[in-house]
């Protein structure tokens, strides 16, 4: 996967377009564009083609004008990256939930997981200085949320919301690949895995691999494939949740 870095640009210009804090002529003619229009354009293309495609020429030609257009609105590309990553992140719900800390941050997960599926060029950007835009710190605010009052610390509320986080990024990134290996191949996961079992009593070596041959075994014939992303989500989440259950009861105990 290509790979980009948020935050790199020139920070006064991503504030000011992630804020809207430059204000709109009002004189002369009516501008051909607007900050919403390119972002909505960009996103579209990094959608479709991935975050390599997504270039400020690419995005011009989508919407009939010329490259140097673009840059009326935008310094360049890291600008409109950061201003794109914040507008995606305003798709989030963020609903009142009922329930306690365990359901919020179940809900918190998902909502993220979708977030990704519906965006997957999100997996090629690298966020560790994220762009400071209203819907970055609205879904900061919303998942700290999830776990305020049960007894954490400031430091590992952040620490629980970024391990949720982290969770739901590399198990997403394992849905998209498996997803893109069926488009690339033309063969879905049942498709391969019954391809393949055919031989492998052949060529299994079950005498010297007799634990991966049995557990491999049990997982090709439970999902017809030799891994389920969907499976091996919601068995994480629910041993990640387990952890941190085991944190909140600790900091619950009176102390001696």
């Amino acid at each position: 996967m290509n790979q980009e870095y948020s935050g790199s640009g020139d920070p006064a210009r991503s504030l000011e377009l992630l804020w809207r804090r430059r204000p709109q002529p009002t004189r002369g003619p009516k501008p051909a564009l607007t900050v919403e229009r390119i972002v909505e354009a960009a996103v579209g293309i990094a959608d479709a083609e991935g975050i390599a495609g997504m270039s400020m020429r690419r995005v011009a030609d989508e919407l009939g004008a010329g490259a140097m257009t673009l840059y009326r609105y935008f310094p360049g590309k890291a600008e409109l990256l950061d201003v794109m990553l914040d507008t995606v992140y305003g798709e989030l719900p963020r609903r009142d939930l009922d329930g306690d800390w365990r359901a919020r941050l179940d809900e918190v997960a998902r909502e993220n997981r979708e977030l990704y599926l519906r965006h997957p060029w999100l997996l090629q950007v690298a966020i560790s200085r994220p762009p400071l835009g209203p819907h970055v710190m609205a879904k900061y605010e919303y998942e700290l949320a999830a776990v305020e009052g049960i007894g954490l610390t400031d430091i590992e509320m952040d620490d629980t919301v970024a391990l949720v986080n982290g969770y739901v990024h590399g198990a997403v990134r394992t849905a998209v690949e498996a997803r893109q290996v069926i488009q690339r191949s033309g063969m879905t996961d049942k498709e391969w895995w019954l391809a393949h079992v055919p031989h492998l009593d052949q060529i299994g070596d079950t005498k010297n691999f007799p634990l991966a041959s049995r557990v491999g075994t049990a997982v090709g014939n439970e999902f017809d494939a030799p891994y389920d992303s969907d499976h091996a989500f919601e068995y994480g989440l629910e041993r990640l949740l387990d952890g941190v259950s085991a944190l909140v009861e600790k900091r619950s105990r009176p102390k001696r």
